[in-house]
């Protein structure tokens, strides 16, 4: 659900006895069903096609559990599949059983072998992180091409010798112990990194000496969504959970995140709590330090709304073992996002009286001032900003897409730092007092470039440019919009072969969306999205309600009770595809991972006629218990609460699981999932899968492929990738009518 986690009007429901309105109080004859048997019978079987009659499936246990809620019986047959596969034999034996007929089945289609020798030739290109600076050396992660895992590279100067600091590659047999966060302490003397296994969310931290390489002290475990915070060279700040009691689900929900602070070359027995919360274990806490080191700055949220308590820790006031916050914004009521510090004086960016954000400063000698507004709201967001030199980088999303202005300190307009074409800016990292700035540029036929640029001439120089082996002028990128169902107006992006965009003949066609937690999709390069293109395929983007495009509004228009606005949204952009040529008619297939699983689950259960394939990746399709697993009690301000009978009656509404329907031809589904997926639990996939092959739906394919020793996505091995989009490519070709050749024009 990204970083952060990814959250409706009521929408017709298909029961066992047949429709009725998921908000209609009326008790139905038989319980509501996930799995839908009756209706109409199913049309026959078309001749040489993949096509996959429930009696190929296996077997699935029906436990015929009904409960009463809210006044209905809601069946959940399937409940046994939410125990985790990895402690459960009966699970793992089902997955593996689903894992053996959908490899079997994706070796034969046609495509498979093309589409996984072309995806690693695409990645096949040395490409580079961003830099960071600590003293005088520089630390960025380099990929030689074929690497499954980037490894942590430094140089001495911009310009010096580079040289291998830890190599990820080398810590296990299978490769899915990954790299994830690393920060270099001030000096650059250290590296703080965390260790990333199977695609978990948890996290181990360790510290590098850079000058030796040496690894030192012990491990510090538990972490999970945390930030590395360095105080000088003394040791670091970071979040973690207590560690999970024996014979505790692991799945549990977390509860009680407190921020620690761990000295460099010591053992976790010594870490120093900093800032908990034990009257309010629901809340949550990470912690900042400012570039001057004098303040720790600890925020604290309940949920993935971005909305946040700041305290204040002075560290240079601090005696060992003491650390004494005050608060300085005490209310969970807006967001509020540290830029800088210098001194006693602060600057944030914050929603608290501009929807679309503005840049803030507070000077903490005279507080009662209060804070001061140094950049206004604009009409774009203002989805971040820092300090580099004497003056603030910030970015705005215009149009979806990420842009950078310069101002002075005093918030005065400067340059606006242009780019050619259609693509995102990012990055901008540095310190004040820094004459450089890091920032890379992609789009979605452009892989990442990195550039530096000088803050006294404003020059602009290559840091590392890939090597492409493609022309990204052959592909044309577009912006269009489209009316949803209500009117409103939604930016699409849309990506094809300019060869074949010019000729106008539709095209087999990949609809991707999110929609949800006020997070942003905008243009990005993929190996295997250009794998498709390549191939003769076109690709769409919707930056449909619920995202963070366009601000508050648009994130509040697509949450809670109006959650149908996203899936309205989605549905418009496939029949906008349709209806301007560009999607061949019988040739649409749609994506979406996690909040995007659900999107994809939702829209095919009301619209199956729509599309001729789907994938749903790592999806949330249980919407009446995703709050009863690890990180989705922070889900509910996006989604509502499960356990109210307001709430409850929208998520039963659309909620995938719940609303197959019965006596429809249904698309050619492949559901994905990770078995280590900690965040959104593979329950879902499982139950959901379930569902689909007990209903009577037709007989396209609708299949699950369950990534062992993976989870949720990061971290996942380059070969894992190639493999897993091999197959979902092949897949959706073969139903989407592809053609077999190496080019379509």
């Amino acid at each position: 659900m990204g970083a952060r986690l990814a959250g409706v009007l009521a929408a017709t429901a298909l029961f066992a006895s047949g429709a009725v309105r998921a908000d209609d109080g009326a008790e139905t004859a038989a319980a509501v069903s996930p799995a839908v048997t009756t209706g109409s019978a199913q049309k026959p079987v078309v001749p040489n096609r993949l096509v996959l009659p429930r009696s190929a499936y296996p077997e699935t246990r029906d436990d015929g559990l009904v409960e009463q809620v809210f006044g209905h019986r809601v069946a959940d047959p399937y409940r046994w599949l939410e125990a985790d596969p990895r402690s459960e034999p009966k699970v793992a034996g089902w997955m593996a059983q689903q894992n053996a007929l959908s490899a079997d089945y994706l070796a034969k289609l046609p495509q498979r072998d093309k589409f996984a020798a072309r995806i690693r030739s695409l990645f096949d290109y040395e490409r580079y992180g961003l830099p960071r600076k600590a003293g005088s050396r520089y630390f960025y992660t380099r990929n030689s091409g074929l690497q499954n895992q980037s490894a942590l590279w430094v140089r001495s100067g911009v310009a010096g010798k580079q040289r291998l600091l830890l190599d990820p590659n080398t810590w296990s047999v299978d490769s899915t112990l990954a790299l994830a966060q690393w920060e270099p302490s001030p000096s650059g003397k250290y590296v703080a990194f965390a260790e990333q296994e199977a695609g978990s969310d948890w996290r181990t931290l360790r510290v590098v000496e850079v000058g030796t390489g040496k690894v030192l002290g012990e491990p510090v475990r538990w972490a999970n969504d945390t930030e590395i915070a360095w105080i000088g060279d003394e040791g670091f700040l970071y979040s973690r959970f207590p560690e999970p009691k024996a014979g505790q689900d692991p799945r549990a929900p977390r509860y009680d995140k407190a921020v620690w602070f761990h000295r460099v070359g010591s053992g976790q027995a010594s870490d120093e709590l900093v800032h908990a919360t034990p009257d309010h274990p629901e809340w949550s806490h990470k912690a900042q330090v400012t570039a001057d080191g004098r303040w720790a700055v600890i925020v604290s949220e309940v949920s993935t709304d971005r909305r946040n308590a700041v305290h204040l820790i002075q560290l240079d006031a601090r005696r060992d073992g003491a650390w004494k916050a005050e608060a300085l914004v005490p209310e969970i009521a807006d967001h509020w996002k540290l830029v800088a510090g210098m001194g006693n004086k602060l600057w944030f960016l914050t929603d608290r009286g501009a929807a679309n954000f503005h840049l803030v400063s507070i000077d903490l000698a005279r507080p009662k001032l209060g804070w001061k507004v140094v950049v206004p709201e604009r009409g774009n967001t203002l989805e971040g900003a820092r300090m580099i030199g004497d003056r603030f980088l910030l970015s705005y999303l215009k149009d979806g897409q990420s842009v950078a202005v310069m101002t002075d300190r005093k918030g005065q307009p400067g340059t606006a730092i242009t780019l050619n074409g259609i693509g995102t800016a990012s990055g901008f990292g540095g310190r004040p007092g820094d004459a450089e700035t890091f920032y890379q540029f992609t789009s979605f036929n452009m892989p990442p470039a990195i550039y530096r640029m000088d803050l006294r001439s404003g020059a602009v120089t290559p840091f590392a440019v890939p090597k492409m082996s493609f022309d990204p002028a052959d592909y044309s990128v577009e912006q269009r919009e489209f009316a949803s169902k209500d009117g409103t107006k939604v930016p699409l992006y849309v990506v094809r072969k300019r060869s074949l965009a010019q000729a106008g003949k539709p095209l087999p066609t990949l609809l991707y969306g999110y929609g949800g937690f006020d997070i942003s999709l905008t243009p990005g390069y993929s190996p295997v999205r250009m794998a498709w293109l390549e191939a003769g395929g076109a690709f769409a983007l919707a930056n449909i309600r619920g995202g963070g495009e366009f601000g508050k509004a648009w994130h509040e228009a697509g949450r809670r009770d109006k959650k149908q606005n996203s899936f309205d949204d989605f549905i418009a952009a496939g029949e906008y595809l349709i209806s301007q040529g560009i999607a061949a008619k019988g040739g649409l297939a749609v994506q979406g991972s996690s909040n995007g699983g659900l999107l994809v689950g939702a829209v095919v259960n009301q619209r199956p006629d729509l599309f001729a394939a789907a994938n749903p990746d790592v999806g949330v399709m249980d919407m009446l218990r995703f709050d009863r697993f690890t990180s989705g009690r922070f889900w509910v301000d996006d989604y509502g609460r499960p356990d109210r009978e307001e709430d409850w009656r929208t998520l039963r509404s659309y909620s995938p699981y719940h609303n197959i329907a019965g006596g429809t031809d249904y698309p050619a589904i492949l559901v994905t999932t990770g078995e280590n997926d900690d965040r959104v639990v593979p329950a879902h996939s499982f139950k959901y899968v379930a569902a689909l092959q007990t209903a009577l739906i037709g007989e396209k394919p609708h299949l699950l492929r369950v990534e062992p020793r993976a989870g949720h996505g990061a971290g996942k091995p380059v070969d894992k990738v190639i493999d897993s989009g091999a197959d979902v490519l092949a897949f959706l070709a073969y139903w989407t009518g592809l053609p077999d050749g190496a080019e379509c024009d």
